[in-house]
């Protein structure tokens, strides 16, 4: 076995290159031939004076030898040399199918040569492949243009960010080093560079609208989803550095308290089972309320289609344009006072402790229908946070007031009123439920004494714990389906967790715009394979987290065993380990077979 160097000549352009091939000379008869195991390509960079060394690695490697060279190889050309072996195998399995068929099933190996080589894991990315294949993903990826390396790339980053969210270095590092993704898809990912990874991040940003049509159609078919509910709401993640080249890198308010960071906003427009219909990235310092305008145009919504929105973005010049759009609303309303008669409520949800009590009220101003809740849970929640405060807030005018008796402590009366705009401003939520007085020692300048007490708010959060507003302009639906509908938002919340937490949309290392888009593109992606899994495994009985799937998964491999025959030649033997119970339990659960990837028997 040797490497040649050839020189081709294109006819037609009258060219020529030179392209690398690995050899191997056998004896038929009495005549010698050789013939090419594997073409390395035109870029094949290895110095000629290690292709010796490297050929008689592959050598060893195919029959199932340790390392026996003198002269051990560095890692790269290990690596290299474990890769053309595996690639010859796996051309060779297929050789060998007729062979296979044709000797008995059992074997005489020697045991001790056992060896078991290249584990690379199959299980989460046999799930993602099935997803996509369900949402024709690779199908309009070709239609729009990618060719087989584009196409491979952009799986690449999308699969590698459902089952190992991380860069796009890290995610080379695991399609080459770690997952057997290239296996499953029949494409070589050892031989792919960086730069493909970046660009086709370019590229699925590039046709943005036209993917995110093409997946919600295929899942509105897979699934029957509800087009006449639309839940909107943004959400916003920071950046790693000052992305000083990037307008849309903005300070603004973080949902994440990295209010350090500049950070870009991320509006989302769901349907109501959860599949995402349109995304737009703003800057990090968009004002939430004039975004809606922005997502709801195109998305060509059925007459009567009702939009939920939570406060924040719930704004009257907002509502007034859903009217006048022909929409009907469902938002959390944004008045402050709080009210609620329990004798006048009706019970919604009754699981104990999470009990959710609706009172309905006409605005006989507006026409619209107001929902006064009040659920156990959220009150429980907002009066720990009450307590906590308060607390807080007494504990620092205690120390205010104990330090006016004491050396080195702030005594001048206009001093104290200042840190007491501090604390205020500080403990806003629990100070306005506070009287403090501030006594003025007119000989000295001083302030003699401070005195508080404690007098709560009429119709708010103290006074009324757990109790939030909704307002509709759904004259006809009833409070349970009201309240129901509004809880929708609820997963739109779990979507953002999502695409945070497990898809690793935070935070951005990117400082390019179009990077950054693309990354938040990927992320999106990758959650509609995720969701499509996930709603499918719910019909089944699986509620489990993509995290709790992913770590279920994770385990199971393609392994190559490696058994000396007793005719002297090498048997390898690659196929995925056998799906655990739990595993398996998934697997029937989407109809799709447990171990990935065909089994191919080669013999050297």
């Amino acid at each position: 076995m040797f490497i040649r160097c050839t020189t081709i000549k294109r006819k037609a352009a009258g060219e020529s290159y030179k392209t690398h091939r690995l050899v191997e000379t056998q004896r038929v008869g009495d005549k010698v031939k050789q013939h090419t195991l594997l073409n390395l390509g035109r870029h094949f960079d290895v110095p000629k004076a290690q292709w010796r060394d490297l050929a008689l690695r592959i050598d060893e490697l195919l029959k199932g030898q340790g390392s026996l060279l003198a002269v051990a190889l560095d890692e790269d050309l290990e690596a290299r040399a474990q890769r053309y072996a595996a690639q010859i195998l796996a051309s060779r399995s297929q050789e060998v199918a007729v062979e296979a068929q044709a000797n008995t099933a059992f074997e005489s190996v020697a045991v001790d040569s056992l060896e078991l080589v290249r584990p690379r894991r199959v299980g989460v990315e046999a799930l993602a492949l099935h997803a996509a294949s369900q949402l024709k993903l690779t199908d309009k990826l070709k239609a729009l243009g990618f060719n087989r390396h584009q196409l491979a790339a952009a799986m690449g980053n999308i699969i590698g960010r459902m089952a190992c969210p991380a860069s796009e270095r890290a995610t080379l590092a695991w399609l080459q080093q770690r997952s057997g993704l290239g296996e499953l898809m029949g494409y070589d990912f050892e031989a792919l560079g960086l730069d493909r990874l970046y660009q086709v991040s370019d590229q699925l940003w590039k046709h943005r609208e036209a993917l995110e049509q093409h997946l919600y159609a295929q899942e509105a078919t897979l699934f029957g989803c509800d087009e006449t509910i639309t839940l909107y709401d943004l959400t916003n993640t920071f950046f790693e550095g000052e992305a000083s080249s990037n307008p849309s890198a903005q300070r603004g308010h973080s949902k994440e308290k990295r209010s350090d960071c500049p950070l870009v906003t991320l509006g989302l427009v769901l349907d109501g089972s959860g599949f995402p219909r349109k995304s737009q990235i703003f800057a990090g310092n968009a004002s939430e309320p004039q975004t809606l305008e922005t997502m709801l145009a195109g998305l060509e919504a059925r007459p009567g289609a009702t939009v939920v929105l939570d406060a924040g973005i719930a704004s009257e010049d907002n509502i007034q344009h859903l009217i006048e759009q022909g929409y009907r609303y469902l938002v959390v309303s944004r008045k402050r006072k709080r009210s609620f008669d329990e004798e006048q409520a009706v019970t919604v949800k009754t699981a104990q402790g999470q009990q959710v009590k609706v009172q309905r009220v006409v605005n006989e101003q507006t026409g619209e229908v107001e929902l006064h809740c009040h659920s156990e849970l959220r009150e429980k929640k907002e009066q720990a946070m009450q307590d906590k405060f308060a607390e807080r807030f007494e504990a620092e005018l205690q120390k205010l007031g104990d330090g006016l008796h004491k050396k080195n402590t702030t005594k001048r009366y206009d001093k104290v009123l200042e840190r007491l705009g501090r604390m205020k401003e500080k403990y806003a939520r629990a100070a306005q439920h506070y009287d403090i007085t501030v006594t003025p020692d007119d000989t000295s300048g001083n302030a003699s004494a401070i005195s508080w007490h404690r007098r709560e708010k009429p119709h708010s959060q103290a006074t009324h714990p757990g109790v939030y507003c909704l307002r509709t302009n759904l004259d006809d639906w009833d409070e349970a389906t009201l309240w129901r509908t509004y809880t929708m938002l609820t997963d739109l919340e779990a979507v953002f967790r999502s695409l945070k937490s497990e898809l690793g949309l935070r935070p951005i290392y990117h400082q390019k715009e179009k990077r950054v888009n693309g990354h938040i593109f990927i992320t999106l992606i990758a959650y509609h394979l995720v969701h499509t899994l996930r709603t499918q495994l719910k019909a089944r009985g699986i509620h489990d987290s993509w995290q709790s799937l992913r770590n279920q998964m994770e385990n199971q491999q393609r392994i190559t065993v490696e058994l000396q025959r007793e005719d002297g030649r090498t048997l390898h033997l690659r196929k995925a380990t056998r799906a655990e119970p739990h595993q398996q339990v998934i697997y029937e659960a989407l109809g799709i077979a447990a171990q990935p990837g065909a089994t191919q028997r080669t013999v050297v």
